[in-house]
């Protein structure tokens, strides 16, 4: 295996970890009442998801060209890329009170300090990265048990499992579509994964993001418990989870519309 799968791999690990922890912030806002403060300071997380991202598609096409060049099927290796997406989604869902935890703490000092640099460097020392590893806290059957599941929309976990399951594949259905056209049309056909993750992103923010949000307003003004929110969050975790494992049927379907339309 060549080494850019191991570093694929990772990228793809390292995104799919930080969308899930994505979710949680919504309880620390709720849970602290810091809501611009949680979201700013996760938006460092989101950085480098960011940059994740963008140096996982010259990867995947990395992977297309090294593929075509030798007449390898590149299917084995991108199912291979899509089980890492989950693996890492189910990392972060077990490892979310662990986040949320240290999370809070740095929500706190930053308020405190007013600092972005300071609370970082402050997570890096030996000091702090022991009592992370000391503290590391598991999910609680008996808690997740209890949540009240009947109060989240059903219709907004199950887009969120359709539009996760899109946005999982996007690029690598559009890459693997070039390799089912003609050389002449395969640029084409691999940009179409912006328009797939566009897309996939503009239903998530017209339809999922805002009742996910209203949610989280009603607990953080007192008009809904908590514990609604630690429901939704369960929920659209565990639909993101579903979601990077309906990926594999999505593929080739997706990746098949993407090569008709080149064809």
């Amino acid at each position: 295996m060549p080494f850019n799968m191991y570093q694929l791999f990772f990228l793809t690990f390292i995104i799919h970890i930080i969308d899930t922890f994505a979710y949680s912030v919504r309880l620390n806002s709720v849970k602290s009442g810091l809501f611009a403060l949680s979201t700013t300071f996760f938006n460092l997380f989101y950085l480098i998801s960011l940059i994740a991202h963008t140096l996982q598609a010259p990867l995947i096409g990395g992977l297309m060209d090294s593929s075509l060049s030798q007449s390898i099927d590149p299917l084995p290796s991108i199912r291979k890329v899509l089980w890492i997406a989950s693996a890492g989604t189910f990392l972060g869902i077990i490892l979310t009170p662990t986040f949320l935890k240290n999370f809070f703490r740095a929500v706190n000092n930053l308020e405190r300090t007013g600092s972005v640099s300071t609370v970082v460097i402050d997570a890096l020392k030996f000091r702090s990265i022991r009592r992370v590893l000391e503290n590391i806290t598991l999910p609680s059957k008996e808690m997740i048990n209890r949540l009240p599941y009947h109060k989240i929309p059903v219709d907004l976990i199950v887009l969120n499992v359709l539009v996760t399951g899109v946005y999982t594949i996007g690029v690598m259905a559009a890459y693997y579509a070039a390799s089912l056209v003609v050389a002449q049309h395969r640029l084409a056909a691999s940009a179409s994964a912006g328009i797939i993750n566009t897309a996939a992103n503009i239903i998530f923010m017209l339809f999922i993001d805002p009742k996910s949000s209203i949610i989280t307003d009603q607990a953080l003004r007192g008009y809904r418990p908590y514990a609604d929110v630690k429901a939704l969050v369960v929920m659209l975790m565990s639909a993101k989870l579903i979601g990077t494992l309906l990926g594999q049927l999505f593929l080739i379907p997706v990746a098949n519309v993407i090569a008709a339309i080149y064809k």
